[in-house]
């Protein structure tokens, strides 16, 4: 397993910026907007719209992809 982040680059409303993220959460992260048929960085947009500035971008969409999972195990 490589737990390494590494530097992903993202486009948030027509401007280019990066997050850090460890494979198994880029990968999960492509996946649910996959499984929303939904563009990567539109999802991106929603969860930086969404997250206010007490996180940043990384750990927000870290947190979203386990509330995803956890919330998908649950049903």
């Amino acid at each position: 397993m490589n737990s390494r982040p590494k530097k992903r680059s993202l486009t948030l409303r027509g401007h280019r910026t990066s997050v850090s993220l460890e494979d198994d959460f880029w990968r999960a992260f492509r996946d649910i907007a996959d499984k929303r048929s939904q563009p990567i960085n539109a999802l991106a947009a929603e969860i930086d719209e969404a997250r206010g500035t007490d996180c940043g971008l990384a750990s927000a969409i870290r947190l979203y992809v386990l509330r995803y999972y956890r919330e998908s195990c649950i049903d």
